[in-house]
């Protein structure tokens, strides 16, 4: 949770009026540097999504997260998991290197509306593939492709870019998205 790109999305986000709940896998806790099995790694996220809307009793909730943390998110949505939408960011799509090694088959499962955001040069997804799998998802799924950036959202200094506005980037996406599915949700 106190990743440096994840701070800076976190603030990001925040920054636009948008509540955001950082968390530590309990892997991470623990000091390990393997991850723990995905059933336990959905337990913990559905815990503190609890305890948020215990807490905070947010009018909108939208679950999602970073990496191996969206796919979690992802799996619970695909599972029905009550929230309002869905945000990925650097979803990883495969492992690197493995493109043969799809994690999309709960994605057609989702039924919340989904941004998702990945880099250009991220090795854990390729545009062709993601494309390929999305004709295969019914729900509104909005692809936000990150010109130049990779996995932890870092672009080259020859882009002419900065990883801040690669950020804000990212957080103005994420806020009109927000927007438009809070203005779709209002009665009237």
């Amino acid at each position: 949770m106190n990743d440096r790109g994840i701070v800076q999305t976190a603030k990001a986000l925040q920054d636009r009026g948008l509540g955001v709940v950082r968390f530590n896998f309990l892997y991470k806790e623990k000091k390990s540097r393997r991850p723990d099995p995905m059933p336990r790694l959905k337990e913990c996220l559905s815990a503190v999504i609890a305890r948020a809307r215990q807490e905070l009793n947010p009018k909108t909730l939208i679950i999602g997260g970073r990496s191996m943390g969206g796919r979690a998110a992802s799996m619970l949505a695909a599972e029905g998991y009550e929230c309002d939408g869905l945000l990925l960011l650097a979803y990883p799509l495969h492992p690197p290197g493995k493109p043969d090694q799809l994690r999309d088959a709960h994605l057609p499962a989702i039924k919340v509306p989904v941004i998702c955001f990945n880099g250009t040069r991220d090795a854990f997804s390729t545009r062709a593939l993601m494309d390929e799998v999305l004709t295969r998802v019914t729900t509104e799924w909005e692809m936000v492709w990150i010109d130049g950036a990779d996995h932890s959202f870092h672009v080259p200094k020859s882009s002419g870019r900065t990883d801040s506005q690669v950020i804000a980037e990212i957080g103005d996406a994420t806020q009109a998205w927000v927007t438009r599915l809070t203005k779709r949700r209002k009665p009237g």
